[in-house]
């Protein structure tokens, strides 16, 4: 059993695995404060500078900045590797220098002679450009880059989720497709912030180098001279190769790194890896290289220029050209395929023409009520999407949301079909709180109308909600309000969102039972528009569709019997369904409060209705139609304050046109011909005109 164990134990502590990362991290930690032999030493710097071009070709063939998340954890453990080990060879310097390069090691000295060669003056001066080139140009640029990157992504976050959002309610995407562009969204955005903090990590890595070395140049030499009586010029050769041997091999890794962080950030949305990206645009057409090679051409024969570079280089670039020309002219004698071209082309006029059946903009200070993780607004159209399908049997379509920056900020439009249906304005986070007795509660806020309805109400802060319950309010929050006018909006205006595709649509859903009741009466006794329009008549006047089959019985039983103008089809329908319009019509007492037309006002109007039987006319005088209309009026406002919910009750043949002029300053009256009332429904008259 022990001799198991130690390999558990072994395994457990590999690279890759949480308990390796912790102790590798505890190992740099650890280099920062016990000396190393210069063996160690070695082995460290080689594992610096390898991965640090590990780092460099992973950024280089990279296909897109999110496949590489580690990389800003990476930056910081690279550089506290890179600190460790400055610490690790300074401290060598300064106590084993006088020894010579051995008592610091191999890699130290080696990249000193290596840049120094010879010339301890052009050692140090190729050093310092080295030292500028990494803190003022890789370094910088790309913190700055890292920086904007990070904050255009903070900004763009609300639009995008707003759209991830908008696609989920319009059934673009389902759940788990939203889910992972959010969570997708996130790290990006968590990603370019990383990078923006992890950039001051790499910019104070070239400030920690410089500061080292001259550290250990200036105490080198002190101590070299001071405490081990060297001559000044052999500490100065000796120090000044140590000290610029351990810069180079700090700074070269850096440098490495800090390139890499440089084409991570500068990525931004090209796809692909850094090689084929910069090849496929940079040789992607014939003009430019051409150019180039005619340039470098001239170059060549200016005097005093060197012929063969400039020549080498021309021709390089004229061949490139050519052949990219003999590739443009290739694909352009390529005959194209007849339809795609006009396709291609017409596509975007096409996009152009498309509207949206329901679109809701929203001015930039109420974004927020469609975007975040679980966003109020886009739950609420969901509901109202099944509510209404279970209702009334008619799919809403799908609700585009947008911004507006035209509209204040505070301010929300809803369109229908692109015509404005609706506007109003919201103050999130505050509640709008309703006085079902129609008066202003008595709270402090601020006075408004409410959107949907025109009622007083008043917006409060959300620590008074609870009051304003209790005085007996009704509270709702901002995208409640939005929601509720939307709703109204979509019940107001169902039958012009019934397109003749979603007719067919729901034609086709019908279960297989139903389908031979489609195939007999489609289209050989009514085609889809009629069936269509007489399914805009039923939901402008608020009654269901969700039986389908009882109303297409009863389309078959008015076309067989000769009948073909819309309102006397809808009226064998409308009896059809006389029970679920009754329970429809019934008030919260339990019966269908009525109000009825006296003999006089029934006779007046069917004397008044002029033309062909199914194509009959209303032609009364205007006087004795506004005498008409204000009596109704007068009955049902005083049916309405006695607490009845009243109905307009009539003869068959005049229903349609009392409906027609009562909707006309009363659109919520129901007007119910005699037949249309279930015999087993409960009535009670309320009033007659």
């Amino acid at each position: 059993m022990p001799a198991l164990a130690f390999p558990a134990w072994l395994s457990a502590a590999r690279p890759g695995t949480d308990v390796g990362l912790a102790l590798g991290v505890a190992a740099l930690l650890a280099v920062l404060v016990v000396p190393l032999p210069p063996l160690l030493l070695d082995a460290g710097l080689a594992l610096s500078i390898t991965l640090a071009v590990l780092v460099l070709m992973t950024a280089l063939f990279l296909h897109r900045p999110l496949d590489f998340t580690s990389f800003p954890q990476l930056l910081l453990l690279t550089t506290l590797l890179r600190l460790a080990l400055n610490v690790a060879t300074t401290r060598a310097i300064l106590t084993q220098g006088h020894e010579g390069p051995a008592g610091v090691g191999h890699v130290v000295s080696a990249f000193g002679r290596f840049l120094m060669g010879g010339d301890l003056v052009v050692g140090m001066i190729v050093f310092a450009i080295l030292l500028v080139v990494n803190f003022m140009v890789v370094t910088k640029g790309s913190g700055r880059i890292a920086e904007v990157a990070a904050r255009f992504s903070l900004d763009a976050l609300p639009g995008k989720q707003m759209a991830i959002d908008s696609d989920l309610s319009a059934g673009l995407v389902d759940e788990a497709e939203a889910k992972r562009r959010r969570k997708e969204l996130e790290e990006e955005t968590g990603f370019y912030g990383a990078m923006d903090g992890a950039a001051k990590f790499v910019r104070g890595d070239a400030i920690a180098g410089l500061v080292i070395t001259l550290i250990n140049l200036i105490g080198g030499l002190a101590i070299g001279v001071m405490r081990h009586g060297m001559a000044l010029a052999d500490a100065a050769g000796t120090f000044a190769l140590l000290t610029v041997g351990d810069g180079l091999v700090t700074q070269i890794p850096a440098l490495l790194v800090s390139v890499a962080a440089g084409i991570v950030v500068t990525k931004g949305g090209v796809e692909g890896s850094a090689d084929k990206a910069l090849v496929g645009q940079l040789g992607g057409g014939s003009k430019p290289l051409a150019i180039a090679a005619g340039a470098a051409g001239v170059m060549a024969l200016l005097p005093g220029m060197p012929l063969l570079p400039f020549l080498a280089l021309s021709g390089a670039a004229g061949t490139a050209a050519w052949f990219r020309r003999e590739a443009e002219r290739r694909a352009a004698a390529q005959p194209d395929p007849a339809p795609l071209p006009a396709t291609a082309q017409e596509l975007p006029i096409g996009e152009t023409l498309r509207i949206d059946l329901l679109r809701l903009e929203l001015g930039y200070g109420l974004l927020s009520l469609a975007a975040g993780e679980a966003p109020r607004l886009t739950e609420q159209i969901r509901g109202l999407r099944r509510s209404i399908a279970q209702e009334m049997g008619f799919v809403l379509p799908a609700v585009r949301i947008q911004d507006n920056l035209q509209l204040d900020p505070d301010t929300y439009v809803i369109r229908i079909k692109e015509i404005e249906a609706g506007r109003g304005r919201l103050r999130p986070p505050l509640h709008l709180a309703i006085d079902p007795a129609g008066g202003v509660p008595p709270l402090p806020g601020e006075r408004v109308n409410e959107p949907t309805f025109g009622l007083p109400a008043l917006w409060i802060e959300e620590s008074r909600r609870d009051e304003a319950l209790a005085r007996g309010c009704t509270v709702v929050d901002a995208a409640g309000v939005l929601a509720t006018h939307l709703t109204e909006v979509v019940r107001e205006n169902m039958a012009e969102l019934l397109s003749y595709a979603e007719t067919q649509k729901l034609l086709d859903e019908l279960p297989r039972e139903q389908q031979k009741l489609v195939a007999d009466l489609i289209p050989a006794q009514i085609t889809v528009g009629g069936v269509q329009r007489v399914l805009q008549a039923l939901l402008a006047e608020r009654v269901s569709i969700r039986d389908l089959p009882t109303i297409l019985e009863g389309i078959q039983e008015a076309t067989t019997a000769g009948l073909r103008a819309l309102p006397a089809i809808l009226a064998v329908v409308r009896q059809r369904l006389a029970r679920q319009i009754s329970e429809a019509a019934r008030g919260p007492q339990g019966y269908i409060a009525m109000v009825t037309l006296s003999p006089e006002w029934e006779q007046a109007f069917a004397e008044a209705l002029i033309g062909p039987p199914e194509e009959r006319q209303l032609a009364m005088a205007p006087s004795q139609l506004s005498a008409f209309m204000q009596r109704l009026r007068e009955v049902f406002d005083a049916a309405t304050a006695a607490g009845e919910a009243p109905v307009l009750v009539c003869s068959g043949g005049l229903r349609a046109h009392l409906r027609a002029i009562a909707e006309r300053f009363r659109p919520a009256t129901q007007v119910l011909a005699q037949g249309e009332i279930h015999p087993r429904a409960r009535i009670r008259t309320v009033g007659s005109i």
